[in-house]
């Protein structure tokens, strides 16, 4: 199987050129925040939020490029968790939360430990365009673990990453239950969002699994 595939979806027709990007705060609202969640953030984000929408951001491809030694993995054995790469064709699903007011101080404290302390992750502005309205795109920020960070571990097969997530358990659970939490997620924003990397691997663990334990034990890992 090829390491790095090619652009890994067709994104809905890109927004008119006339239209603006939302600025996250407007005049006389409190002060507001777009946070794009591509990981384990579209299932559970754990910071209180007024908002949230799915969506997509253009120019990124989703990776499981980075290691993860505390939340699905450990030093001897770190997990493979997903980071964004820079894809001129790329397209990425997530979900974008709004908070506002003291909800954003909040957010960014309790981001700062899971993410950048404990996850590697610097921040990045993004431009998510929702699921239902695309023609009205929110700046967003985002997290992504690039590959000056010291837990970052690159490009590998697919077979290899599947093996890796299947051996690999963290402090939030089993390596396995984040990659298909994040299938689940992918299948539910339907057939217009497509992650080829993926999708490769989820195959690569198919076929796997059953070498590694039966079918009882697979099913409680999740």
């Amino acid at each position: 199987m090829k390491q790095e595939p090619a652009a890994q979806s067709t994104p809905p027709p890109s927004p008119s050129p006339n239209a603006s990007v939302q600025s996250p705060q407007e005049d006389g609202d409190p002060p507001a925040l777009w946070i794009f969640g591509y990981g384990s953030l579209v299932w559970r984000p754990d910071f209180a939020y007024s908002d949230s929408r799915v969506g997509f951001v253009r120019g990124y491809s989703r990776r499981f490029w980075q290691g993860d030694t505390f939340h699905r993995g450990s030093d001897k054995m770190p997990g493979r968790v997903v980071t964004l790469l820079e894809d001129r064709e790329g397209c990425t699903w997530g979900v974008a939360y709004q908070v506002q007011g003291e909800q954003v101080s909040e957010a960014l404290k309790y981001l700062n430990v899971r993410e950048a302390v404990l996850g590697g992750y610097d921040t990045k502005e993004v431009t998510f365009y929702p699921q239902d309205t695309p023609d009205q795109p929110l700046k967003a920020l985002a997290y992504v673990a690039t590959p000056q960070n010291p837990g970052y571990l690159g490009p590998a097969p697919e077979e290899a990453i599947a093996t890796q997530i299947l051996a690999c358990r963290g402090f939030s659970g089993h390596n396995l239950e984040y990659l298909l939490r994040l299938a689940d997620f992918m299948q539910l924003c339907g057939p217009q969002a497509q992650d080829e990397h993926l999708e490769a691997i989820v195959d690569a663990v198919g076929t796997m699994l059953p070498c590694f334990c039966p079918t009882e034990q697979a099913l409680a890992l999740v």
